[in-house]
C-alpha cells in the first residue's frame, strides 16, 4: 500500500522507487502483481509518468486511510514505554483482535516501567527467522513453531466467517450460516504461502475438502491488507475469510455471515526463544495466554 501510495503521488514509477529506496523493475513488477490480484487497473502508465485510473483513485483513498490506522496502531503499542534501556522486540501479523494487546501491554508496562515495546509488523515466517537470529524476542505466530529452540503458548483462537458480496450472502446464508461448500465456484482471496506455510496449507486442504478450488492467492511477499480483501470481493465472484470482530469497516455492497460449522478456526500463537530468562517477557506471556472461551 506504502509503495502504491507513492507511486501515484510521485506521479512516476522512477520517483517512486527513489522514494522508497528499491529498485524501478521490482516496483513495477509489484504494482503489476497489485492490479492482477484486484482485477482492475490502477494506473495508466505513459511517456510522462503514470496517473491513477478511477479504480485507482478508490484505492488511493482506502490505503490513505489503512495506512493511517496502521500507523495509529503502532504508536498505540510503542506508547507502552519507560524511561530506561530495556527493550521488548514483538512480532505482530496483520488482522489481530483490536483488544488483544492492550491490556496485557498496560500491565507490562505497570510492572515493568523501564520496558520499552518495539511493535513490528512482520509475517509469521518472517517471526519465525528472525526469532531464531535473535532479531525478535516475541513473536505473535499463526502456526505453532516446532522444535525445542522455541517455547509457544496459544493466546486468541478465532472462528473465521465469510465476506461475499450483500446480495450473494442473502441467498446463501442459513439458519446457521453459510455452509462452505455453498462457496464453491468463488474464488478465495488468500494470502502467499510464504507467510505462513502450515496455517495456508490447513485453509486449502479444508477448502478442497468442501470441493473449493482454492485457486491463485497473492504473489510471494505481498501481504493481503483489508481493502485488498474488500476490493477483490466487490468485483465479484470472490470471498474472503475474516472473524466476526473483524475492526475493518464492511461496505453496505458486501456481508460477513458465519460459516455453518465452523470449520475454519484461526489460532495465534507467542513463541519466544526457550532459553530466554527474561522477567518481564514471562509477564507478557502470562498475560497473554488464551484462558479458553468465556
Amino acid at each position: 500500500m506504502r509503495a502504491f501510495v507513492a507511486v501515484v503521488e510521485e506521479g512516476s514509477l522512477s520517483g517512486a522507487a527513489r522514494r522508497l529506496h528499491v529498485s524501478q523493475p521490482a516496483l513495477s513488477q509489484q504494482m503489476n502483481g497489485l492490479e492482477r490480484q484486484l482485477g482492475v487497473q490502477l494506473l495508466v502508465r505513459s511517456s510522462t509518468g503514470v496517473q491513477a485510473t478511477e479504480a485507482g483513485a478508490t484505492l488511493l483513498t482506502e490505503a490513505r486511510a489503512v495506512l493511517a490506522r496502521y500507523d495509529q496502531a503502532i504508536a498505540a503499542v510503542t506508547r507502552h514505554t519507560g524511561p530506561g534501556e530495556a527493550r521488548l522486540r514483538l512480532g505482530i501479523p496483520l488482522e489481530i483482535p483490536a483488544d488483544l494487546l492492550s491490556g496485557p501491554l498496560a500491565a507490562l508496562t505497570d510492572a515493568y516501567p523501564a520496558t520499552r515495546v518495539q511493535a513490528l509488523h512482520m509475517s509469521t515466517a518472517d517471526q519465525l527467522a528472525a526469532l531464531r537470529a535473535g532479531d525478535l524476542d516475541v513473536g505473535l505466530l499463526r502456526e505453532h513453531p516446532v522444535g525445542p529452540d522455541l517455547d509457544a503458548v496459544l493466546v486468541v483462537e478465532e472462528r473465521l466467517g465469510v465476506l461475499l458480496a450483500a446480495g450473494q450472502a442473502a441467498k446463501l446464508v442459513g439458519p446457521d450460516g453459510i455452509r462452505l461448500n455453498a462457496l464453491a465456484g468463488l474464488a478465495w482471496v488468500g494470502f502467499p504461502r510464504s507467510g505462513s506455510p502450515v496455517w495456508y496449507d490447513e485453509i486449502t486442504a479444508i477448502l478442497r475438502s468442501h470441493g473449493l478450488d482454492p485457486g491463485l492467492t497473492p504473489p510471494e511477499g505481498q501481504g493481503l491488507i483489508a481493502p485488498v480483501k474488500l476490493a477483490a470481493v466487490t468485483a465479484g465472484g470472490a470471498f474472503a475469510l475474516a472473524p466476526p470482530n473483524w475492526q475493518q469497516p464492511i461496505p453496505e455492497s458486501l456481508a460477513w455471515a458465519p460459516l455453518a460449522g465452523h470449520p475454519l478456526v484461526r489460532r495465534t500463537w507467542a513463541a519466544w526463544p526457550a532459553s530466554s530468562r527474561r522477567r518481564d517477557l514471562g509477564h507478557l506471556i502470562a498475560a497473554l495466554e488464551y484462558q479458553g472461551p468465556e
